[in-house]
């Protein structure tokens, strides 16, 4: 991948978020309808973790979210950001990217 400049990644809104409820979406295979809390704030992602969450685990996870992605519809869904997460390079395993320790929904990542 080509590096960016700072003034690039400072383009990047990067929030934690808590998720608030998730959703199954007729016929995805993968994808999640998430609802998130972006500190006072609630927005709908789509998530492709279905294969590495059962949905009864997420609500309540903390997880950081890039908030400024153009939105896009998803099977339906408009989905307002990305969930960030790691994968093995044989993507067998997804984990979530998160924090620490605890902190307010909407707190930025800089």
């Amino acid at each position: 991948m080509d590096n960016i400049s700072f003034s690039e990644f400072q383009k990047m809104d990067i929030r934690v978020a808590e998720i608030k409820s998730a959703e199954m979406i007729e016929g995805a295979d993968k994808l999640y309808k998430l609802t998130i809390d972006l500190g006072g704030e609630e927005r709908t992602l789509v998530a492709g973790i279905k294969q590495f969450y059962p949905l009864e685990e997420l609500p309540g996870k903390k997880v950081l979210v890039l908030a400024n992605l153009e939105p896009r519809i998803i099977r339906g869904v408009e989905s307002r950001g990305m969930v960030l997460c790691a994968h093995t390079d044989d993507r067998s395993q997804l984990v979530f990217t998160t924090v620490e320790k605890d902190i307010n929904s909407g707190a930025k990542v800089s």
